[in-house]
């Protein structure tokens, strides 16, 4: 089971909410689940979800909250990932009275293409029961270890506008953005998103999104950790081994001329070509820091460049 179904789960089993919460909660499943079509000149309320929780939930609300029949339909489809299971609840008898009763239609009888005002409006528990609906009907989150976001689809610009402006009633900012002609409302900040499940009802998954999140971020920092050491060893490797090609040079041409203490240096770096500065330094004798190694090596190296280009004048005169 996905982290996305644990959520859907644990939501559908919210129980002994008021009725006016149980209302903005179906109301929202309605709205972002699918909404109302005119079918021969009758209205059907039908709504469509991947979760069977989800769906079961809502065909029981619409007949003990507003006395409707809804009928659930099991949907398969194939894809390149295999079948897709959604769930169909459809009302298709007393669909415009079902649709007074929830406000998806005004008392004139016009469309509500977002939320109704009185849920939009309402108290701060309706507000979060909305957005659980509207999370289960269209809702995503991120899997552990991938950029954080919660997102939710709306069919309408309406309805993406609601859900800001709930958020921001609960004190959470959320983003509505368009993706390929879609409306969709977005939370990208972590503690938004643990905030959020634990406001929709949903404290479990709360607690292991945010876990699995600073796992997912602690092995995440532990590879670039990784990775940061590999390259500095990589460095390090190449400066060694330019270092020793350097040295056997100045060996090979200064002979005798080199000053003891620095052939001594560059002696360490040939015997010892993987080895770092500083354990050069303890296999010195006696024993010197690294950047005493480090000066050595670069006095003879300079001193043999100085050495052959004095030579190369000479030859020339």
């Amino acid at each position: 089971m996905t982290l996305l179904d644990e959520v859907k789960s644990e939501l559908s089993r919210i129980d002994g909410e008021s009725l006016s919460v149980r209302q903005a909660q179906a109301t929202a499943m309605i709205r972002f689940g699918g909404g109302l079509r005119l079918v021969q000149r009758q209205i059907l309320v039908q709504a469509s979800f991947d979760s069977l929780d989800a769906a079961q939930w809502l065909q029981n609300a619409i007949h003990t909250l507003y006395g409707h029949e809804a009928h659930l339909t099991e949907i398969e489809r194939m894809s390149p990932n295999g079948p897709v299971h959604r769930y169909q609840v459809i009302v298709d008898r007393g669909g415009a009275a079902l649709a007074l009763q929830t406000g998806l239609l005004d008392r004139r009888k016009h469309v509500v293409h977002g939320l109704p005002a009185d849920i939009v409006e309402g108290n701060i528990a309706q507000i979060k029961s909305a957005w659980r609906g509207a999370f289960l009907a269209r809702g995503g989150i991120s899997e552990p270890g991938k950029a954080s976001y919660m997102e939710i689809i709306c069919p309408t610009q309406e309805a993406a506008l609601a859900l800001v402006k709930t958020a921001h009633r609960l004190g959470i900012t959320a983003h509505p953005r368009q993706v390929r002609s879609s409306e969709r409302v977005t939370l990208k900040d972590a503690d938004a998103i643990e905030r959020m499940l634990i406001l929709m009802g949903a404290p479990m998954s709360s607690r292991e999104w945010t876990g699995k999140r600073s796992d997912g971020e602690a092995r995440g920092k532990a590879n670039r950790l990784a990775n940061f050491d590999d390259a500095n060893m990589r460095r390090s490797a190449k400066a060694a081994a330019e270092a020793c090609a350097k040295v056997r040079h100045a060996f090979s041409f200064m002979g005798d001329e080199i000053p003891e203490n620095l052939r001594a240096a560059g002696q360490l770096r040939l015997d010892h070509p993987d080895a770092s500065l500083e354990e050069l330094g303890r296999l010195a004798n006696p024993p010197i820091t690294k950047d005493a190694i480090a000066g050595r090596i670069r006095r003879l190296l300079q001193l043999a460049d100085k050495t052959e280009k004095a030579r190369a004048r000479q030859a020339q005169q």
